[in-house]
C-alpha cells in the first residue's frame, strides 16, 4: 500500500533546508525534459532557489547544521552495532561539504543574481505572465534553442550551487532517516502530543494511505504539536473529519 507523507519542520533552518531540497528537486525534473515548458519550469525553481539566498543567511546555516550533525555522530565511531566503513564515508563526506561552503563567496549565488540573463527574468517573475515572448525576447530566443545548449547552461548555472545542494540533500536526508514510525490514532480527527525539549527534534513525519480519502494538517514547535485530519473536498474548505482515523507518526530527532 503507497503512502504519502505529510510533513511539519520545527524550526526556520530545517524548514529552509526542505524548501531547498524541493526546489532542487523540482529542477532535476523539469531539466530532464525536452520542451521549452520544461526549461521555463526549469528556470522558475533557479529564480526561486536565488530567492531563498537574498532571504537567509544559509551558507552560515549549512555550516552549523553540519557542524551540528558531525558532533552527534563522531561518538558513534567507537560503539558496536554501526557500520564504521559507511559512518567514516559519511563524516568525511561532511567535512568535504564543510570546506566547500566556507570557500564560497560570502554572498552565495552573487553570480547568478548578476547574470542579466537571469535578472532580467527575476525582475518579471512577480507579474503575472511576465514572462511571456513579448516581454522578455532575449528569454524567447533562448527557449527557440536546441535542448542541448539549454540544458548545458542550466547545468552551468546549477554547478555553483553544488555544495549547496549537496549539502541540504544530505541534512534532509540525515534528518527524515532519524525517526522511527509508530503506529497512531486521529480520535475524531484530532491527535496532540508534547515533545521532550532535552531532545533536539527537527521535523514531524504524519503518513496515510495514498488512496485515503483524508490528508494531515499538521501545527506545533518544539514543545509540542497537534495533528488534524481533514476531509478533502475540492469544491469546499476542507473540515476535519469526525472519525478516528490511524495513522503513521515520525518525529525525526538527531
Amino acid at each position: 500500500m503507497s503512502e504519502t507523507t505529510y510533513e511539519l519542520p520545527l524550526n526556520e533552518r530545517i524548514r529552509t533546508q526542505l524548501r531547498l531540497d524541493f526546489l532542487f528537486q523540482q529542477v532535476n525534473h523539469f531539466l530532464a525534459e525536452e520542451s521549452t515548458w520544461g526549461s521555463r519550469a526549469a528556470i522558475a525553481s533557479i529564480i526561486d532557489i536565488i530567492n531563498v539566498f537574498t532571504r537567509s543567511d544559509l551558507k552560515t546555516d549549512l555550516i552549523k547544521e553540519l557542524e551540528r550533525l558531525t558532533t552527534c555522530l563522531a561518538p558513534l565511531v567507537s560503539s558496536q552495532g554501526v557500520d564504521q566503513k559507511a559512518l567514516s564515508q559519511l563524516l568525511d563526506n561532511m567535512d568535504r561539504l564543510i570546506d566547500r561552503l566556507h570557500a564560497m563567496p560570502a554572498q552565495i549565488g552573487a553570480q547568478l543574481r548578476e547574470l542579466e540573463f537571469l535578472n532580467a527574468i527575476r525582475q518579471r517573475s512577480s507579474i503575472p505572465g511576465g514572462s511571456c515572448n513579448f516581454d522578455l525576447p532575449g528569454y524567447h530566443h533562448w527557449l527557440a534553442q536546441d535542448m542541448t545548449l539549454r540544458r548545458a547552461d542550466i547545468q552551468r548555472w546549477l554547478k555553483v550551487l553544488d555544495p549547496l545542494r549537496e549539502s541540504s540533500e544530505l541534512i534532509t536526508r540525515l534528518i527524515r532517516e532519524s525517526g522511527r514510525p509508530s503506529q497512531e490514532t486521529a480520535e475524531q480527527g484530532f491527535f496532540q502530543q508534547s515533545l521532550d525539549t532535552h531532545l533536539p527534534f527537527q521535523l514531524i513525519q504524519v503518513m496515510l494511505p495514498t488512496e485515503s480519502q483524508f490528508f494531515a494538517e499538521i501545527s506545533g514547535g518544539k514543545h509540542r504539536f497537534s495533528i488534524r485530519i481533514m476531509e478533502q473536498c475540492l469544491a469546499e474548505r476542507p473540515a476535519q473529519t469526525a472519525e478516528s482515523v490511524s495513522f503513521k507518526l515520525v518525529r525525526c530527532a538527531i
